[in-house]
């Protein structure tokens, strides 16, 4: 039976444009980047863009460093795991910087939201490290407010006021209650959610007989990654005057970032518009996409390509200018490879650990 699913999700996945691989969204757009290099003169002009993050934030760079450019009081406590780390000593550095459970732990170098885990006690964290023993981690205070966003905001490096291109709200996974039916059923009439159910089964293994109430949303999963079930919501007409300045003085603190998507936990629209209760989970950088273009309903493949390729120009565009004015050099071709190319095994090996 599980194959069964397994075989109707791929099949019903070639009609999903917003499920298809990456490889689909990018080669259409390899010429531009040609077009780009041609043109700078250099196959590694993007990393200009943002000289604070290595490689311009290409997904090769360590999530933890980057993190660290960051203002302090935005982010979550966070400590780095290196692979082979021994539990006794991850316990005593969660003690010394006072992280208690419930805590987030994910990879250092990530790909696609996989093997982010939310762990809920001392138990979670040993079967975790023992299972998982071949790369770097981060372990995260986890942030308690109830919603969840991606900002990507961009600034031309000699202006002071930049622009937010794309807000995309999380969705949680989640199954609505009609009053009468418990949350297993609820799971097994809703396809989109059973697509995911290797993904909460464990986390919900007690709440199965909950009868929700007409109307409520029963979370099954509060990680905001597509990979997690998550859906992403173009959420671009929360773009107001008062968010963007607030991000141009956030831009200001932030030196050496011009383009990057900014993940963030939040308690309401209004208190992030005015610096209020919230936390940025997660910077990314260059590699990082617009990512509310995944709304299907409010997109298709075209316009998600057609705006792929506006953010590549505004990375271009970026990369030149700090260049041209500000002599940040482009970076040699060889070391940039280097990392790419190590990234292709690391990555097949993240997917291969998520399977376990």
């Amino acid at each position: 039976m599980a194959l069964k699913n397994s075989l109707f999700f791929r099949f019903k996945d070639i009609f999903n444009w917003e499920f298809w691989p990456t490889y689909m969204f990018y080669i259409p757009l390899f010429p531009l980047y040609l077009y780009y290099s041609l043109r700078s003169g250099s196959f590694t002009y993007f990393v200009a863009a943002n000289p604070a993050i290595k490689n311009g934030g290409d997904a090769t760079e360590s999530k933890f460093d980057t993190l660290k450019i960051l203002p302090k009081s935005l982010i979550p406590e966070s400590i780095l795991v290196p692979k082979n780390t021994i539990f006794e000593d991850v316990v005593t550095q969660l003690e010394k910087h006072h992280l208690n459970y419930p805590l987030i732990i994910k990879p250092d170098i990530g790909y696609r939201g996989l093997l982010v885990k939310k762990l809920k006690s001392e138990t979670d964290l040993r079967k975790y490290l023992q299972k998982y023993t071949s790369i770097n981690f981060i372990i995260q205070d986890y942030v308690n407010y109830p919603n969840e966003c991606g900002i990507l905001y961009i600034r031309y490096p000699d202006k002071k006021k930049g622009k937010i291109t794309s807000i995309t709200l999380k969705d949680y996974l989640h199954v609505k209650g009609d009053g009468t039916s418990c949350v297993s059923d609820l799971i097994a009439e809703n396809n989109h959610v059973k697509r995911y159910e290797s993904v909460f089964k464990d986390l919900i293994i007690n709440k199965l007989d909950y009868k929700p109430k007409k109307g409520e949303a029963f979370v099954l999963n509060d990680i905001g990654n597509h990979c997690k079930g998550a859906t992403f919501i173009n959420g671009n007409h929360l773009i107001t005057e008062k968010l963007t300045r607030y991000f141009d003085r956030l831009s200001q603190t932030v030196k050496g970032v011009n383009f990057g998507r900014f993940d963030i936990k939040y308690n309401s629209i209004e208190e992030l518009e005015a610096g209020k209760a919230y936390k940025i989970i997660e910077l990314n950088g260059v590699i990082a996409e617009p990512t509310h273009i995944y709304d299907a309903k409010k997109s298709s493949f075209y316009i998600a390509l057609k705006s792929l390729a506006l953010h590549w120009k505004y990375v271009y565009q970026i990369s030149k200018k700090n260049h041209k004015k500000y002599g940040v050099r482009y970076q040699k071709l060889r070391p940039v490879l280097k990392d790419l190319f190590a990234l292709r095994p690391y990555s097949k090996n993240i997917k291969k650990l998520s399977k376990l």
